[in-house]
């Protein structure tokens, strides 16, 4: 009987719609902590296991609603190419750390520690969470996409960034 319940419930679900996660926002109020997510494609990436080039703060008086959330931009030029296709500049698991997916969990993603792969921009939490991460990308982004469906769904990480002190965006 228990496995007739079951996947009838399993059958309904199809039929639902799909809901998506919310986007990690911490204290600032802002998504990637108010950092510019369209900047990082022209910073400079470091090779693996080297330190990445920092953020690029947005500005308070330009930003663009995503996912629920407010982004904040440098420039009024990136906050246009954002809104052209927000879901690729947008962090990839709702700005949640990328290894911390690939484990099975939300936890924050620190806007400082990134790296794009396949044109995907990705968060981790620590530093020794990006040595662990970085051990084997691939593998992890495979790991993360595995998990990532089952759960996107739960709420956002309501955790602050380890070792991080965040600041609202610019005021320009």
């Amino acid at each position: 009987m228990k496995r007739f319940a079951f996947a009838t419930l399993a059958a309904l679900s199809f039929g639902l719609p799909a809901f998506a996660g919310e986007q990690f926002v911490d204290a600032t109020g802002y998504a990637v902590s108010g950092f510019d997510v369209v900047a990082y494609r022209g910073l400079d990436q470091a090779p693996v296991g080297g330190v990445q080039a920092a953020a690029v703060p947005g500005r308070a008086d330009i930003t663009a609603e995503y996912n629920g959330a407010k982004f904040a931009f440098a420039t009024e030029a990136n906050r246009a190419k954002f809104l052209e296709n927000p879901a690729h500049f947008a962090p990839q698991y709702d700005g949640h750390c990328a290894y911390g997916v690939s484990k099975g969990g939300k936890v924050p993603g620190n806007p400082n520690l990134w790296r794009i792969v396949d044109n995907k921009l990705y968060l981790n939490i620590t530093k020794n969470v990006v040595g662990f991460w970085e051990e084997d990308i691939p593998g992890n982004i495979n790991l993360a996409e595995g998990n990532w469906p089952g759960i996107e769904p739960n709420e956002a990480s309501g955790r602050p960034i380890p070792n991080y002190t965040s600041s609202a965006p610019d005021k320009g």
